[in-house]
């Protein structure tokens, strides 16, 4: 079990956390926003903490999810985020969402890379990907500036649409828009006997498809890799998969690996985080990746 952290980022810092929430800089902004697992103390000040922020997000009294953001001077609603490294150039929307969200999950750095590396290995002219839970398509970006032939699926239409600016924003084209529940798009591709170079998961705790269709992790997730296994390509091919949800470990997504992708697959699994400024390290959830390439 290893613990991965992105080391490329140039437009996001995180500054501080603690005392349930985090402090960070997305370009030239600075946002202050909850987090359930920075529960120790900060290392700045409540004073430094309000002096630095341009928005912060307060939760609505009866929802433990939903809020607003109290913003500051000229601090726009919508703004550009970079994401530049030798191998990838990504310019996506983030936006102050009453979610708390900005459509960017700073530590998924880290596997953007690793699809970056891993398609320019491939030897293919175009490796297909499949990107369930997509939401606004960081992700899928990364796979198509590599050469891939993308499907985003995301049950969203507006997270859709988002991710349609952020693919213009990045000069790219031609990724298949899905709007449809993850779980029935892939038992009809099972069925349809389709099959893909790249498998992307980031799937929620909870939620809902289109057609009100429940989602929860832990009653769908065997289910959903047990499919899954049957989309990969015997033969160059790669496997993400990320999970945010308080309590679930990383050995759960080991277990579930190995039962459905076999026991000699050489996987990586263990936990993402970000430091914060003063050493503190967040965890942001688990992950399991592997590939037949050289990465």
């Amino acid at each position: 079990m290893i613990l991965l952290s992105p080391d490329q980022h140039t437009d996001y810092q995180l500054i501080d956390s603690g005392g349930f929430e985090k402090l960070e800089k997305f370009g030239p902004y600075v946002l202050s926003r909850p987090e359930p697992q920075a529960i120790w103390d900060k290392s700045l000040s409540e004073a430094e903490w309000d002096k630095r922020s341009n928005a912060v997000f307060k939760k609505d009294k009866n929802s433990q999810e939903k809020g607003q953001w109290i913003t500051k001077g000229d601090m726009p609603d919508k703004w550009v985020f970079q994401y530049r490294t030798k191998e990838l150039h990504l310019r996506t929307k983030l936006a102050l969402s009453s979610f708390k969200h900005v459509g960017v999950f700073p530590e998924q750095a880290t596997n953007w890379d690793f699809i970056a590396r891993t398609l320019k290995q491939m030897p293919e002219d175009k490796p297909s990907v499949l990107n369930l839970f997509a939401y606004t398509g960081i992700a899928s970006l990364a796979a198509k500036a590599s050469g891939a032939d993308v499907t985003h699926v995301d049950s969203v239409k507006q997270v859709i649409s988002w991710s349609r600016e952020n693919m213009d924003l990045s000069g790219l084209s031609n990724i298949r828009w899905v709007v449809e529940d993850a779980l029935k798009f892939v038992q009809r591709e099972v069925r349809r006997g389709n099959k893909y170079n790249g498998l992307i998961l980031d799937p929620p705790a909870y939620g809902r498809g289109p057609d009100g269709e429940k989602w929860l992790l832990e009653e769908s997730l065997n289910e959903l890799l047990r499919l899954c296994a049957q989309l990969l390509k015997d033969k160059n091919f790669f496997f993400i998969i990320n999970l945010y949800s308080l309590g679930f470990s990383a050995l759960i997504v080991e277990n579930l690996i190995k039962a459905h992708f076999g026991t000699e697959i050489k996987h990586e699994f263990g936990e993402l985080f970000i430091p914060d400024s003063f050493g503190k390290k967040l965890p942001l959830g688990v992950f399991s990746r592997f590939s037949d390439q050289n990465v």
